[in-house]
C-alpha cells in the first residue's frame, strides 16, 4: 500500500493540490462555471423583475387612466347620434317600460337609487340611460356608478360616453357638486348576481353610503325600481364562498364569483365576458323623490331612512311582480 505522504506528494505534482479556500483545482474551475451561470441566471432574473415592474406599472397607469372621474368624458353630441337607434333596440329586445320620470325634478342634482339585477348585462344599466336622456334630453348631465373592473373593459370606453363613472363617494360628490343626476346601485355586485328564485328581492347588503352622501350633498334621494332583469339568464348561486378563498374582494373589489346559466356559455362562471341576455321583459317605475330632512327631521337617521327606502321599493317590485305572468315573457 503507497504511504499517504507520497500520495499527497504525487497529487501536488500532478496539478491536483488544495487551493487556499481548500477546494480542489479540479474542482475548481467547474464551480467557477456553475458560479457564473448563477450571477448571470441572479442578473436575468433582476432584469426579469425590472421589465415585470414596469409593465404592471404601465398597467396600472392604463388603468387608473380609465377610471379617473372625468366628467367631461360623457359625449351629448354622441347620444344624441345614437339614442334613437339605441332606444329602438333596447325596445324591440327587452320591451323596456319606463314609468313616471316625472318624479325625478326637472333641474339640478338629485340622487337616483335603483335595484340591481341581470348579472354583468344589467339591462338597466342601458335602459335607465336611454330613457333618461329621452324625457330631459342629451344636454342634462346624468351620471351612473359602475364598478372598477367594468370601466376596464373595452366596452368601458362607450360607457364612459354615456356618462358612466367609476363607483366612489368621490366621484358621485364630484358629479352632484356639477349639478348633475346621478344614479348609484348600492347593491352592486351582491345583489346584481343573487339567484334567479331571489328575482323579486331588493337586496343592498345593508349598504347606507349613498344616504350619507345624499346628506351631505342636501340632494334628494328618488328611488327606482326593475323588474325582469335576473330572468335573461338561470343565475344559481353568487360563489360568496369562492370569491373569499380566492380573496377577490381584497384583490379586485368582488365579493362574488357567481355561476349561471347563459347564452352562449352554457355554464357561465364568473360572467367575466358577459352573456347574450335573454329577451325578457324589463319594465321600470320611478317613485317620488324622499326629501330626507323634510320626510325625517333636521337630523335624520340613517338606518331609519335605509329601512323606509327598501320598505317602498319592495312593495313596487312586488307590484310590478304581480303584473308578470310568465318569466321572460313578462
Amino acid at each position: 500500500m503507497a504511504d499517504p505522504s507520497s500520495v499527497a506528494e504525487r497529487a501536488r505534482r500532478n496539478g491536483d493540490q488544495a487551493s487556499a479556500d481548500g477546494i480542489p483545482r479540479a474542482l475548481r474551475e467547474p464551480l467557477e462555471g456553475l458560479s457564473g451561470l448563477a450571477r448571470a441566471g441572479g442578473e436575468l432574473a433582476v432584469a426579469t423583475q425590472g421589465f415585470t415592474a414596469r409593465l404592471a406599472g404601465r398597467a396600472m397607469r392604463r388603468l387608473q387612466d380609465r377610471l379617473r372621474a372625468d366628467l367631461d368624458d360623457r359625449d351629448p353630441d354622441y347620444i344624441r347620434e345614437n339614442l334613437p337607434l339605441s332606444w329602438l333596440l333596447s325596445t324591440i329586445w327587452y320591451r323596456a317600460e319606463v314609468r313616471n320620470l316625472g318624479n325625478i325634478r326637472e333641474e339640478g342634482p338629485v340622487l337616483l337609487v335603483g335595484n340591481h339585477s341581470g348579472g354583468n348585462v344589467a339591462p338597466e344599466v342601458i335602459i335607465l340611460p336611454l330613457a333618461f336622456s329621452t324625457f330631459f334630453g342629451v344636454e342634462r348631465p346624468f351620471y351612473q356608478l359602475a364598478h372598477n373592473l367594468v370601466l376596464a373593459m373595452p366596452v368601458g370606453q362607450i360607457l364612459r360616453r354615456w356618462g358612466t363613472i367609476a363607483a366612489s363617494p368621490e366621484n358621485a360628490q364630484r358629479a352632484l357638486d356639477c349639478g348633475g343626476a346621478v344614479l348609484v346601485f348600492p347593491g352592486g355586485d351582491w345583489e346584481v348576481h343573487r339567484p334567479t328564485w331571489e328575482r323579486y328581492k331588493i337586496d343592498f347588503a345593508n349598504r347606507k353610503g349613498f344616504i350619507r352622501l345624499a346628506l351631505k350633498q342636501r340632494v334628494p334621494i328618488v328611488p327606482v325600481v326593475t323588474v325582469g332583469g335576473q330572468e335573461t339568464a338561470l343565475f344559481l348561486t353568487r360563489g360568496a364562498w369562492i370569491a373569499k378563498a380566492l380573496r377577490l374582494d381584497s384583490l379586485f373589489r368582488l365579493k362574488v364569483l357567481p355561476i349561471s346559466i347563459a347564452l352562449p356559455w352554457g355554464i357561465n362562471v364568473g360572467d367575466m365576458l358577459g352573456h347574450l341576455p335573454l329577451p325578457a321583459k324589463i319594465t321600470t317605475e320611478v317613485l317620488p323623490a324622499i326629501d330626507m330632512e323634510e320626510q325625517f327631521g333636521t337630523d335624520p337617521d340613517p338606518d331609519e331612512v335605509y329601512d323606509h327606502l327598501v320598505r317602498v321599493m319592495q312593495e313596487t317590485l312586488d307590484a310590478l311582480a304581480a303584473e308578470r305572468r310568465f318569466p321572460i315573457i313578462g
